[in-house]
């Protein structure tokens, strides 16, 4: 084994962000989306015509190539459970 334990032939690491085939993927639908966008806003009418909750559903599934899903992210305070305080300081300054 040329690397010792714990060490890596890439200190840096892996480069943040989505890999190439999932940005590929994602221009690639957002394309096929807009290229059909017509008919993509027929094919909505049509389903919610008949059924217009399931006519939201398909476009929020749409919406998830269109764009990331954001991540959801919870603040926690103190490992004792009291709540995170926040101390705001704000100074009137006159213009010269």
């Amino acid at each position: 084994m040329p690397f010792k334990p714990g060490q890596s032939g890439n200190p840096k690491g892996k480069p943040k962000g989505p890999n190439k085939a999932t940005v590929e993927f994602r221009e690639t639908v957002r394309a096929l989306l807009e290229d059909n966008r017509e008919n993509v806003a027929t094919w909505l009418e049509q389903v919610a015509a008949s059924d217009p909750y399931k006519a939201l559903s398909l476009l929020t599934n749409l919406a998830e190539f269109a764009s990331p899903k954001l991540a959801r992210t919870e603040l926690s305070g103190s490992p004792d459970g009291t709540p995170i305080e926040h101390k705001w300081t704000v100074e009137m300054v006159r213009p010269k």
